[in-house]
């Protein structure tokens, strides 16, 4: 298959990555609060990656992958994600959330044996892309951290370039929390250390999870998107709610890396009704176009393209 005619002025991204967050698997099927279907909404999430052109080249997903860290449901994580992923060509990247535990964690997913108390980091070549998976879990609770030795290792694994930079992937963003006050203080704790370490370094972007609901902000000035889960999300504007969790808005994250810059887009999980379109088979037709006409048909007010039905003639 021929690459797709370029459109506008900027070439397609270099590397291109899916984020999804906090699929909070349970065993046996079992629903959270006795009515999300957490593996109902990772499915569909699923279906919603296998419609991206071009496909993503790697799976990140920032943590809280086991509800209640059971070995059963890690291994219906695996059989649910990694054939999908294969079919697409992309890498699996997992990373320790808080409801991860990290023995289960390592033997679940990676076969290895884990100390509890060792930090669950690993590093990933996404096509010269570097992707670092950055446990932030304190055992027996739910803020993050990062130990004075993690925060060495990523020092000195920074200090190497990487040929595409890098993009840290970690569970607990470190971000203000302006629409969440409740979550504060399961934070990420001393994000100036992460901060110092990070200033300088090549790292591109960070993508982060843990509080449900969709976030923007910059560390270190590098940009700090959060996704949304796949399972019950966070309402960030209750009615008189302290923390409300919802049935609804679940999404993921694609994220774009082009030569000069990122782009975080929000892919919605949930079908909507469709009230305005046209069918891919326009495709073909408008890349048979020149960039004049294209603009001409598709820019102008009155043109068909926005008048009405596009013409097949």
């Amino acid at each position: 298959m021929s690459d797709p005619v370029q459109l506008g002025q900027h070439p397609p991204a270099g590397h291109v990555l899916a984020h999804l967050s906090d699929p909070h698997l349970l065993a046996g099927g079992a629903l959270q609060y006795d009515v999300v279907d957490p593996e109902a909404g990772l499915v569909l999430a699923l279906e919603r990656l296998r419609r991206m052109s071009p496909a993503p080249q790697a799976l990140v997903f920032t943590g809280d992958l086991a509800d209640r860290a059971e070995p059963a449901a890690y291994a219906r994580l695996r059989e649910l994600v990694e054939p999908a992923a294969a079919e697409m060509g992309a890498q699996v990247v997992w990373v320790m959330g808080n409801h991860d535990e990290r023995e289960p964690y390592a033997r679940g997913l990676f076969g290895e044996d884990a100390d509890p108390e060792a930090p669950q980091d690993r590093v990933h070549d996404v096509d010269g892309l570097r992707v670092i998976a950055l446990d932030t879990s304190v055992p027996g609770y739910h803020h993050g951290d990062l130990t004075p030795a993690q925060l060495v290792w990523l020092a000195e694994e920074l200090a190497v370039p990487a040929p595409h930079g890098t993009v840290l992937a970690m569970h607990h963003p470190p971000i203000p929390l302006p629409m969440l006050r409740a979550a504060e203080t399961i934070e990420l704790a001393d994000q100036h250390l992460l901060a110092e370490v990070l200033a300088g370094s090549d790292v591109r972007a960070i993508l982060g999870g843990h509080y449900h609901y969709s976030s923007h902000s910059t560390v270190a000035g590098i940009p700090v998107s959060v996704a949304s889960a796949s399972c019950y999300t966070t309402d960030p504007a209750p009615l008189e709610r302290f923390v409300s969790g919802v049935d609804g808005h679940q999404g993921l994250n694609t994220v774009h890396v082009y030569a000069d810059r990122v782009v975080h887009t929000v892919v919605p999980l949930s079908p909507a009704p469709e009230v305005s379109g046209f069918p891919s088979d326009v495709v073909a037709q408008v890349e048979a176009l020149s960039p004049e006409e294209r603009r001409e048909l598709i820019s102008r007010k009155d043109s068909p393209f926005n008048a009405g039905p596009l013409a097949v003639d």
